[in-house]
């Protein structure tokens, strides 16, 4: 029997992605020697690109898991790609996979993620694609294997890749304690089963930024470097910022912690007050903003006065809860203004404090951010909706509330829309920081819908007006239904 070219391209889409990944697996496996990821630098370019509903869009479904489905949404986008190209004539074929692959190699060399072994990886998939879709894999056999080799080479990038992090921890334990909680705080609600920690553990707190995967920066080299419309530029190592440093409570919260939601941590902080860097290097004359710089050169900047009087208490952070940052969480330092949404309190993995005047443009403003700090509004979450401990019938109601740099003066629940009413308030650790609350409730059986505000020691209400994080930041209360 006479073999047809249709024949031959039967399955011709499941063959293409098997060749799609086996591309991918090398280009991984080539970056990944030296610690680098092709996926995550792709990945970063598509966080930068693409339109901001797009963006907003992916954090809200994905929650915690953004930085995964960018990943998956990497290997996916690619895989389609080499179906499309596997589609094209031999003659289109052959141009469109050189401009894929030049493309790809142009993303190892942007910044932040220049990378030659990204290059390299970028590369060799390209000629992996270019060969594999000449001389397709004949049959289920033929396009499993090509698949189970791209699936290996991608654990194996993946093993070469946590032994680099393995390092970095290495060298992240050598450097010592950063401050320490000699007495661990207490509120007085210790007792409330579900309730958050007053305290968030360091491997609890939330991770939000535009890295697919934090920076490996040796502690031993790593310096702060303070340049620009200053007097005395200074550089800074860890071991000299610790000279310097201070503990103190206070919140952090994410600019897309939506009410309810768990993108915020109270943490006890180690750091050099800003005010006291700002005193050693002496600005000068027409330096109004401090560009804050990571070693990938994303920038996030602050006016300068409040920092320098201290009316803004910003500091350059080194540690938490007794310990080095974590990579994820900007180990060596990061910047850290209490009361500042993340998105606009400093950037983390920091390079350089630059002193300049108003003309620096800030990587989120390019999004259509506003150029303006964002503070964080007075926001309650409630943890806690289970049978009380005063009788049969009570319900006990527990949660945490913020409203930094002033801290929290009340918290009220409403039940069904009802009048709203005051709840019990565990002690203050600091007024940048959370504060636990608790209250009691007899309801009568069915079903009860909850709310919560909080009301900031400067009188601001929280508003319950319903607002998507971008661009001026969420609203709204949240809101809890419960059936007795």
């Amino acid at each position: 029997m006479v073999r047809t070219n249709g024949d031959r391209e039967h399955g011709g889409g499941l063959a293409a992605a098997s060749i799609g990944a086996a591309a991918l697996g090398v280009g991984e496996l080539i970056a990944a020697t030296r610690g680098d990821s092709l996926i995550d630098a792709i990945g970063r370019v598509m966080t930068d690109i693409a339109p901001v509903p797009v963006v907003e869009t992916t954090v809200a479904l994905s929650g915690k898991h953004d930085k995964v489905a960018t990943r998956i949404g990497v290997g996916v986008g690619a895989i389609a790609a080499t179906v499309g190209l596997g589609a094209l004539s031999d003659r289109a074929r052959t141009p469109a996979v050189a401009a894929f692959g030049a493309t790809a190699a142009a993303l190892g060399l942007r910044r932040p993620t220049r990378s030659p072994a990204t290059v390299a990886g970028a590369a060799a998939a390209a000629g992996v694609l270019g060969i594999g879709l000449r001389r397709r894999p004949r049959g289920l056999f033929g396009t499993l294997v090509w698949a189970g080799a791209g699936a290996g080479l991608l654990v194996a990038a993946r093993a070469l890749n946590r032994d680099y992090d393995r390092r970095q921890h290495e060298a992240i334990d050598r450097v010592g304690p950063m401050g320490g909680i000699s007495v661990v705080p207490q509120d007085g609600l210790e007792d409330e089963p579900g309730l958050s920690s007053l305290i968030t553990a360091n491997r609890s707190f939330y991770v939000a930024d535009v890295n697919l995967s934090p920076p490996r920066i040796d502690p031993a080299r790593w310096r702060l470097s303070v340049t620009g419309r200053v007097a005395h530029p200074l550089r800074l190592s860890l071991t000299e910022l610790a000279t310097d440093a201070v503990e103190f409570d206070a919140v952090m919260v994410c600019v897309h912690n939506r009410p309810g939601e768990r993108r915020a941590g109270n943490g006890r902080w180690y750091g050099v007050p800003l005010a006291k860097v700002l005193e050693h290097a002496v600005p000068e004359t027409g330096a109004t903003r401090l560009v804050t710089r990571a070693v990938d050169g994303y920038t996030i900047s602050l006016p300068v006065e409040p920092l320098r009087s201290g009316e803004w208490p910003g500091y350059v952070v080194i540690g938490v809860n007794g310990a080095p940052l974590a990579p994820e969480h900007g180990f060596p330092a990061r910047i850290f203004v209490p009361g500042l949404y993340g998105q606009y309190t400093g950037a983390k993995w920091l390079a350089e404090l630059e002193l300049t005047d108003d003309s620096h443009i800030d990587y989120w403003w390019k999004r259509g951010w506003p150029s303006e700090p964002m503070w964080v509004t007075p926001q309650a979450r409630i943890d806690v909706t289970a049978p009380g401990r005063a009788g049969a019938g009570t319900t006990s109601i527990a949660g945490v509330a913020w409203a930094p740099p002033h801290g929290v003066d009340g918290v009220e629940l409403r039940i069904d829309a009802g009048d709203w009413r005051p709840v019990d308030l565990g002690t203050e650790t600091a007024p940048a920081a959370w504060r636990r609350w608790r209250t009691t409730l007899d309801l009568p059986a069915g079903e009860h819908t909850l709310q919560a505000r909080a009301i900031s020691r400067s009188g601001e209400v929280q508003d319950g007006t319903a607002r998507s994080p971008f661009p001026s930041g969420p609203s709204g209360f949240h809101t809890v239904t419960i059936k007795i």
